[in-house]
């Protein structure tokens, strides 16, 4: 049984006890010291846990997926943050999706997935005009496009709801991560449209979190001190990730200044916008007076006794606690294979520019 459908049948039996004057039953969340416990196993991939707490401003408590698309639908942007290719993020993002809907009809589905110089491509296959394989295809999908993603396009085409792509283009992303922001400067003005048209560079929390995982990669988390050459990629590396942020919070604030009364679904890697920054507080910054939710998910490390740490509160006005993916790699096991991959994909999309040119 669904772990919301569990939870129902323990909120319906607290309610019989109490009427009857009997114990109340146990609490399904509960802190011990530094964690959230939650006394329900997580049965499968597709069984799932909402954890509300505003962001770490309330109470933290467990509601259904119903109550959760009922609060969701009075925000004016919904970010729903994922880990990519989890089915049971997947699953959650179609489900709200159609929930929303229901509760207003005017909905904008916003894609990171998707980046903004094919928004021609993904406008006329909702228009009928094109079918899957040129979405596909001409629209560069994500390979796992079809088990994750088609529910929600096909919903949004039924529907009659605007898709946004709002990601920049992954070759453009990769030119700012290998020279910097000033080889925007050699972009056709066409291209340059496809980037946000302004960058904050500047310091915060953001780019604290961010210079805090490259120098755990640089130094493979031995705590080393990173050398000068690191320290250019890193800052190159986080002037192409704030391109990325800064490209979907201006495609998101675009898209609501041209459909007045539509509200948001926006998707993203969690990343993007737990502890509401990255794209969230450069959407922000563009559109203070917006309401804006965060859906971020946690992976529990023990299915049978999920728990999540307090702290985690803070990442989103809700968290997901979801079933842990299987470990990448066994001790022992040769990982070389898998490294050349990882790293074929990373100039899969070289800059068009060389330096120097």
């Amino acid at each position: 049984m669904p772990i919301h459908r569990r939870l129902i049948s323990v909120l319906s039996l607290a309610l019989a006890m109490a009427s009857s004057g009997a114990a109340e039953p146990p609490q399904v969340l509960v802190k011990e010291g530094e964690r959230l416990l939650l006394r329900q196993p997580l049965q499968d991939f597709y069984d799932t846990a909402f954890v509300w707490s505003d962001g770490g401003k309330a109470e933290p408590r467990l509601i259904d997926a119903d109550e959760l698309a009922r609060r969701l639908a009075g925000y004016d942007v919904v970010f729903f943050g994922e880990h990519h290719r989890h089915p049971g993020v997947h699953l959650q993002q179609q489900r709200l999706l159609r929930a929303l809907q229901a509760i207003h009809p005017a909905w904008i589905l916003s894609m990171e997935q998707f980046e903004r110089d094919v928004q021609g491509v993904v406008d006329d296959y909702l228009a009928g005009k094109v079918g899957e394989n040129a979405l596909v295809e001409n629209g560069r999908a994500w390979d796992n496009y079809r088990p994750s993603y088609r529910p929600l396009l096909q919903f949004a085409k039924d529907h009659g709801l605007p898709v946004v792509a709002a990601e920049a283009p992954t070759w453009a992303i990769s030119c700012i991560g290998q020279q910097g922001t000033e080889v925007m400067e050699k972009f056709t003005p066409e291209e340059r449209s496809w980037v946000a048209r302004e960058l904050d560079l500047g310091p915060g929390a953001y780019r604290d979190k961010y210079m805090r995982f490259q120098a755990g990669a640089a130094t493979h988390g031995g705590g080393a001190a990173m050398s000068d050459a690191a320290k250019l990629r890193a800052e190159r590396s986080y002037a192409a990730q704030v391109a990325r942020d800064e490209t979907m919070a201006e495609a998101i604030a675009a898209a609501i200044k041209a459909r007045p009364g539509h509200k948001v679904l926006h998707l993203d890697g969690n990343f993007h916008s737990a502890a509401f920054l990255g794209t969230v507080e450069r959407l922000k910054r563009r559109l203070p007076e917006l309401k804006i939710a965060v859906i971020d998910p946690q992976e529990v490390v023990d299915a049978k006794a999920p728990s999540v740490a307090a702290s985690a509160l803070k990442e989103g006005t809700v968290l997901q606690l979801v079933y842990p993916n299987p470990p990448s790699f066994v001790e022992g096991e040769d990982q070389s294979a898998f490294v050349r991959k990882i790293m074929a994909r990373r100039t899969a999309s070289p800059c068009k520019y060389q330096s120097g040119s």
